[in-house]
């Protein structure tokens, strides 16, 4: 079991002494689409909740989920009084 153990300490070793340069390691093309991706996504992403949470507002208002039906013919603020 030593033997093992021995050979696959060596067998890192070996693979760290290879390791590229850090000049040679770079993001190029592919991370620059990638970035412009995820930015994409979080943009797609905050527009679909958006309008999820705008269609929910009115169907909260129409009373579809229990509630009384908002009185749409009163002004805001108007029962601040």
């Amino acid at each position: 079991m030593h033997a093992v153990a021995v050979t696959a300490v060596h067998a890192l070793l070996a693979a760290e002494d290879k390791k590229p340069e850090d000049n040679d390691v770079v993001a190029g093309w592919t991370g620059f689409v990638v970035f412009v991706a995820l930015i994409v996504a979080v943009a797609v992403i905050g527009w679909a909740l958006t309008r999820s949470l705008r269609n929910a507002g009115r169907a909260k208002d129409a009373g579809m989920y229990g509630d009384q039906p908002a009185d749409t013919t009163q002004e805001p603020g108007a029962d601040d009084k």
